[in-house]
């Protein structure tokens, strides 16, 4: 497990050159909402948000609301001045722990799950917090080897290696029905329906 203090402080020192550092494949990132069913009307909960990078698609696609939780001061400081309206409600916090007055349609993980030391543990949470009917994505716009090659410098004191595909199909599989699941040279995503 982590020491979470140090996760915090990682993140809070790379916020103010974290949108800069972005490199976004808008191909990607659309497939993986599409397939995540991210579409006019639906609810978000956005875990680990960072600085909001995934909201404008959110807001494209017109989300009803936009709830985005990241453990992060700063990453959730410069969010909040990037969308200052009250159409998403930055939350900081840790997942894991926090209370919500609601539950949600669609639950992202983006770009983040190696940021989880006890990857079955999220899951559980997170299906907790969908609809009936509601999806969970854990999704990368990477390869999982691009990715651990990525976090193997400073990040590897907060991150673990990335679950093969077929490793996480089994986690969701406890609390999920599996509809997607790639794992290849391009993107890794898993997507779950909450069943009942």
């Amino acid at each position: 497990m982590f020491d979470q203090q140090a996760v915090i402080r990682f993140f809070d020192s790379l916020a103010p050159g974290w949108d800069q550092g972005q490199i976004l494949n808008h191909e990607i990132i659309d497939r993986i909402l599409d397939n995540a069913g991210v579409s006019a009307g639906v609810s978000v909960l956005d875990v680990a948000s960072g600085t909001g990078v995934l909201v404008p698609w959110y807001l494209k696609r017109g989300a009803a609301s936009i709830t985005a939780v990241d453990i992060s001061p700063e990453m959730v400081n410069i969010g909040k001045k990037k969308y200052p309206s009250c159409e998403v409600n930055f939350i900081c916090g840790d997942v894991e722990t926090l209370s919500f007055d609601q539950k949600f349609d669609r639950v992202i993980v983006f770009n983040s799950f190696p940021h989880f030391s006890e990857p079955e543990r999220l899951v559980c949470r997170l299906a907790e917090l969908l609809k009936p009917g509601g999806s969970l994505t854990v999704a990368h716009s990477m390869s999982r080897a691009q990715l651990d090659k990525h976090h193997a410098g400073s990040a590897s004191m907060v991150s673990i290696e990335l679950l093969p595909a077929v490793q996480l199909e089994t986690i969701f599989g406890n609390y999920l029905s599996v509809t997607t699941s790639i794992d290849n040279d391009e993107m890794y995503q898993v997507v779950g329906i909450k069943k009942g």
